[in-house]
């Protein structure tokens, strides 16, 4: 008892103090990431309206291959070039050999990612397709990584105007070929290439902020950034094989079973998801992650911070969920197209889900933070166990419905295992 009143009298201010620089930066966050849901709300309405039946599913399909492609970058080795980078110098020794470091694993994972998919037949038949596809890749993850760096910098305004640049130019290519009545295929590798050329403003941004000063590809690798950033890497792994690669198989299997129109309901529903997912996971993660970071070796303050975080969450994302709810009548048929206003009766279980999936995700940064791979691979695996064992029991009893009701009690059960894992440890405190 002695010791817990100068903790809390040292750990309240400093919450305080830190809940306010996240609000803070949560705007300049969710101006960022607004400008890509908007950019993607647009493609979505396009897509529905003017592509054939199965076009937002086929969509959603091809965002889900470029997602794989790209999640050992964006998910791994930019996670921890942020952190690392965040409290270094531009131009410096450590700075060039933490970027260089990035750089040659995220050569590796194209490289490994490609073949994978090549392999396993995802890739474009054509050889010059698959050619442009891994183009548009490659050129994507480069300005992901140039964000990271301005990101770390705290360039969040240059951010913002990177965001706005690749949202613009995706859509906008991605517009143009559907009114020139290009075929889907066409208008989606459109789409990624019209991304990719967001590369060049990415390249500006970072040469007027300094940070490719005395940066030279020639010079020799740090193989501690290599093992440190290695580390975020095996934690993306296990997001692609239990994350991003189960969703790709469920919707080929909704897809296969219950036909492309059908499919386009529960598509709907899940690209009304990832829109605001997007939203979340980006403010989060330029600005809720690299506050908890710096707290890693503070673990008092780090998880009195993560629990006002979520006392502040919490009510905000019900009523934000909720309203959406409330629209559904109009909002299906508004941001997509009045053929799907039958997937509202798939939206409130997925809407539970994500309201779990969220507020866990909360709980799951400070391994993330803290570089726990083990338990964060353990924790990815499992839920994609229990994922998987839910899809297989409700999707023959509840059909379509049985895919977000699966949704919901899978992020229900995780939420709850890291509730009671975090009264256990305010009980060990």
């Amino acid at each position: 008892m002695a010791n817990s009143s100068p903790t809390h009298s040292v750990t309240h201010p400093l919450t305080q103090s830190l809940i306010r620089q996240f609000l803070r930066g949560s705007l300049g966050a969710g101006v960022a990431v607004g400008a890509r849901a908007a950019g993607a709300l647009v493609l979505n309405k396009l897509v529905a309206t003017l592509a054939p039946a199965g076009g937002l599913t086929l969509l959603a399909q091809f965002q889900n291959l470029m997602a794989l492609l790209t999640a050992l970058p964006n998910d791994g080795v930019h996670v921890g070039l942020v952190k690392y980078l965040a409290p270094l110098r531009p131009g410096s020794p450590r700075y060039r050999a933490w970027l260089g470091a990035a750089l040659a694993l995220n050569a590796a994972a194209l490289l490994a990612g490609a073949a994978v998919a090549g392999a396993g037949g995802a890739l474009p038949g054509s050889g010059g397709a698959g050619a442009l596809l891994l183009l548009g890749v490659a050129a994507l993850t480069g300005q992901g990584l140039l964000g990271a760096a301005l990101l770390a910098a705290g360039r969040q305004w240059a951010y913002v105007g990177l965001s706005g640049a690749l949202a613009a130019l995706g859509t906008g290519a991605a517009a143009a070929a559907l009114a020139g009545g290009w075929p889907l295929p066409r208008v989606l590798l459109a789409y990624l290439l019209g991304q990719g050329l967001a590369l060049g403003p990415a390249l500006g941004l970072a040469g007027r902020a300094g940070l490719l000063r005395h940066f030279r590809l020639a010079r020799p690798l740090s193989r501690l950034a290599l093992r440190r950033l290695g580390q975020f890497l095996l934690m993306a792994v296990s997001t692609l094989l239990f994350g991003k690669a189960v969703d790709f198989a469920l919707r080929g299997h909704l897809l296969t079973a219950y036909g492309p129109a059908r499919a386009d309901l529960w598509q709907a529903v899940a690209k009304l998801s990832d829109n605001y997912t997007m939203v979340f996971a980006a403010v989060m993660s330029s600005v809720f992650y690299p506050r908890l970071a710096a707290l890693a070796g503070q673990p008092a303050a780090a998880r009195a911070y993560l629990r006002a975080v979520l006392a502040l969450l919490a009510p905000l994302l019900a009523v934000g969920l909720g309203l959406l709810y409330a629209g559904r009548d109009w909002l299906l048929p508004l941001l997509f197209a009045p053929r799907l206003l039958a997937a509202r009766e798939l939206l409130a279980p997925q809407l539970l889900g994500d309201w779990a999936k969220f507020l866990s995700w909360v709980f799951i940064f400070q391994l993330t933070a803290r570089a726990r791979t083990g338990p964060y691979v353990a924790v990815q695996a499992g839920s994609a166990a229990v994922f998987a064992v839910l899809l297989a029991a409700l999707l023959p009893r509840f059909g379509l419905q049985g895919a977000v009701l699966a949704h919901a009690a899978r992020y229900g059960l995780l939420l709850a295992c890291c509730v009671l894992f975090q009264l256990r440890i305010k009980n060990e405190e």
